[in-house]
Formats: C-alpha cells, sequence, structure tokens
C-alpha cells in the first residue's frame, strides 16, 4: 500500500545519518513537508509540492502538524518484579543511592521480587510499560537483563524480551546485563567468573541480545574486573554497553571506548579526558537526563559532549529503583533547561542517535528513503513547542512501519 502524508508544517527528518558533535543542531527540518510511504518503508522525502506533483494515489493530511521520526529509547530495564517506592522516600530524607545499596536495597532488592515473579506476569507488566511509552512516541527501545543475577532468572528475563521482540511491532532491542550487581554472598571476582563461564555463553545461545552490558562502580564492578567480562562478550559475538560513570568516576567511559563499545550511558561524573575519549571515538554518550533529576543529582554535561565533538544519544533509564519514569516530554523538557541542549539537539539524540545507541540506525530513527515509517504526528505546529508545553505529551498519532498504533 501507497500512501502520501502531507499538511506537515514542520518535519522533522534527522535524515543523513548519525549526528555528532554540533552537527546535531541540525535535524533536518523540512517546512510544508511531505513524505512517501510503500509497504511500511519511506520512499521519497521532500516539499508538498515535490512530492503532490504528479502524485494520484492516497494520502493523509497532517493537517499542518509537527511530524518527527519515532524517539528511539536506548537505555530501559523494563522487566522487572516488585517496586520500591519505600527508597524513593529514603532519597527524598537525604539517602544516597550508595548508601541505600549497602543497606541490602537497590538494584539486590528488585532481583528478590523478579525472582518470584512469572514469565508471564513480567511479560504482562513490560507490554503494559510499551504501550505507555508508545503513547509518547517511542517506537524503539533497549531492553535490559539484570534483575536475575543466575542462570534461570537472566534466561527468564531474556525469554521476556524475545516475547516481546515476536509480539510488538516496534523494535524492541536486547541486551544481557548479568553484570548489573554483585549479588548476595558472592565475591566480585568470582560472580565475573560466572558469567564468562555460563551466564554469557548461555544469553548467546538465545539469540535474543544483540548487546552485554556491565555496571562499573564503586559497589558494583572495577574497570578491570568489567574488561574480563567485556572481553568474553565480544568473543561470543555480542556488541558492547556499558554503565559508566554514573556516580563516580569509575574508568567505565575510559574502558568503553578502548574495547570499541557501542555506547557509555550515565556520565554523570564523566572526566574531561574521557569527554576527548569519546569525542574522538564512534562510541555513543548516552545520557540518561530522568535518572539524574529522580536522584537529585548534577546532569550529565550533554554541553561539553556535543561542543567536544561527540555522538550523543538519550534514554529514559527506565527501572524500579533509580529512575520509575520513561516521561519523554519531562525528558525533553529537562534536556533543554537544565543540560543546555537545543531543541534539535535533543530530537537528534532521541532518534537517529538514539538508534545508533542499539545498532539500528539503518532501519529507524530518521524519515528517509529506506528507512521504516516509525514517525509521530504532534498537536502542534513546531518542534519548539516540545519544551514549552512543559512535560506535557503532545503527542497525536503514532506510526511503525507505517501502521497507525493504539498504544
Amino acid at each position: 500500500m501507497e500512501m502520501l502524508y502531507r499538511g506537515i508544517a514542520e518535519l522533522v527528518t534527522c535524515r543523513g545519518g548519525v549526528r555528532r558533535g554540533r552537527a546535531m543542531q541540525d535535524a533536518g527540518v523540512v517546512k510544508d513537508g511531505a513524505f512517501l510511504v510503500q509497504d511500511g518503508v519511506i520512499e521519497r522525502v521532500g516539499t508538498r509540492g515535490e512530492l503532490e506533483k504528479g502524485y494520484r494515489g492516497e494520502a493523509y493530511d497532517c493537517g499542518g502538524a509537527l511530524v518527527t521520526p519515532g524517539f528511539v529509547d536506548s537505555h530501559t530495564h523494563l522487566v522487572f518484579g516488585g517496586e520500591r517506592a519505600e527508597e524513593f522516600g529514603w532519597r527524598l530524607r537525604g539517602d544516597s543511592y550508595l548508601s541505600i545499596m549497602e543497606r541490602g536495597g537497590g538494584i539486590v532488592k528488585t532481583v528478590d521480587a523478579t525472582r518470584k515473579a512469572s514469565e508471564g506476569e513480567l511479560l504482562a507488566r513490560a507490554k503494559k510499560h510499551l504501550a505507555n511509552m508508545r503513547r509518547m512516541g517511542v517506537t524503539g527501545v533497549e531492553i535490559k537483563s539484570g534483575y536475575g543475577l543466575e542462570s534461570e532468572t537472566e534466561l527468564k528475563q531474556i525469554a521476556v524480551i524475545g516475547a516481546l521482540q515476536k509480539s510488538e511491532r516496534m523494535q524492541v532491542v536486547g541486551t544481557f546485563m548479568g553484570a548489573h550487581a554483585i549479588p548476595r554472598g558472592w565475591d566480585a571476582d568470582a560472580y565475573i567468573d560466572l558469567c564468562i563461564n555460563e551466564l554469557l555463553p548461555q544469553a548467546a545461545k538465545t539469540g535474543v541480545c544483540d548487546f552485554a552490558d556491565i555496571f562499573v562502580e564503586r559497589g558494583a564492578f572495577t574497570a578491570a574486573q568489567a574488561e574480563r567480562y567485556l572481553r568474553r562478550a565480544r568473543e561470543l559475538g555480542f556488541g558492547l554497553k556499558v554503565h559508566s560513570d554514573e556516580m563516580t568516576a569509575s574508568g567505565g567511559t575510559e574502558l568503553g571506548v578502548k574495547l570499541g563499545a557501542k555506547s557509555a550511558d550515565h556520565l554523570l561524573k564523566i572526566r574531561d579526558e574521557d569527554i576527548v575519549r569519546l569525542s574522538k571515538s564512534d562510541t555513543v554518550a548516552t545520557v540518561l537526563p530522568l535518572t539524574a533529576f529522580c536522584l537529585g543529582e548534577e546532569y550529565a554535561p550533554a554541553r561539553r559532549l556535543i561542543d567536544g565533538g561527540a555522538i550523543v544519544a538519550a534514554g529514559s533509564d527506565f527501572n524500579p529503583g533509580s529512575c520509575c519514569t520513561y516521561n519523554v516530554p519531562l525528558m525533553i523538557a529537562l534536556m533543554c533547561i537544565y543540560m543546555k541542549m537545543t531543541v534539535d539537539e535533543v530530537l537528534s539524540a532521541l532518534t537517529i542517535n538514539g538508534a545508533a545507541a542499539c545498532g539500528r540506525e539503518r532501519e529507524t530513527g530518521s524519515i528517509e528513503s529506506g528507512k521504516w515509517a516509525d514517525f509521530v504526528i504532534f498537536d502542534c505546529d513546531s518542534r519548539e513547542c516540545l519544551p514549552y508545553y512543559t512535560g506535557m505529551n503532545l503527542v497525536r498519532s503514532v506510526f511503525i512501519k507505517g501502521e497507525k498504533t493504539d498504544g
């Protein structure tokens, strides 16, 4: 089926490839834009006048709206059991995330709940979250394991991710994160040995996860331990990701660049020399503003990363502890107001660069010929409205592979 989408006041295309540094300031905006879709794939993009000339097929009038590529949330932990609402209250009283981890809260508490939950329960909950995310314009998502910390539950989480890949029209990218925390009663080095010898090979056999990730942080894993883990993951065919420099300057970013990781994520405490390293590499710097907001921490230095020449993406980091939200409108506002990013930089980070952080930039993340027709129509006519209507969801309609979704 062929369809011409027209009546677009501003068409944000982000076409032309991944955006690095100041190139993120150009989101490829076409005024009075239009694009042609055939069987879920974009064929042509241009102005309304260019595409209407000689066209006799069906057309969809967007009513003078803003249209952007679908958002790609490149960092989530959305398959989990239980919740940790009481920890939010503890943080409000001044307890740090690290102190909560040290008293038995944090990731290991979610591990207990996830081990108890059935695969069906985890799947139903995950599908509900994905439906909510679509209503905010998300058409692609990365999902990590890491709430099992042993074979049975990690494989259960991976099975849920695999089921979502089959049942959901949106892009679902799996990441194995068995090294999310040190399980109770384990030595860190011994647990890394278990990951290397058992968990990583088991995860690789499922074929569900494109990437392997590890938390490099005080109280979790050192850079040296992470290097052992990531090198084994690479041998098994995984792409690499790293949780780095979130609460301390952990050396995770340096390691990620050294090993050619697809992304280094968090970066709140990143060192100046690591900004330079990222700027000279193809490792995507993924910032997670909602986590900084929920933890009351300083935001990652997106402005310095962009000005230095890095590829910057943004994700929600949705999880049951440090960031129990995937609110894209709020994320956009935080990046503009507190991280000093322009609207075009934010859109680049949430679309084509987010797709790049998931290894999907050839399939989605932009409105251009040959890509899946994943796009969002908004109840406004300008991209400047997105942070202006602060934290408000202006999404009117979401299309995935050319089909309108209902949430």
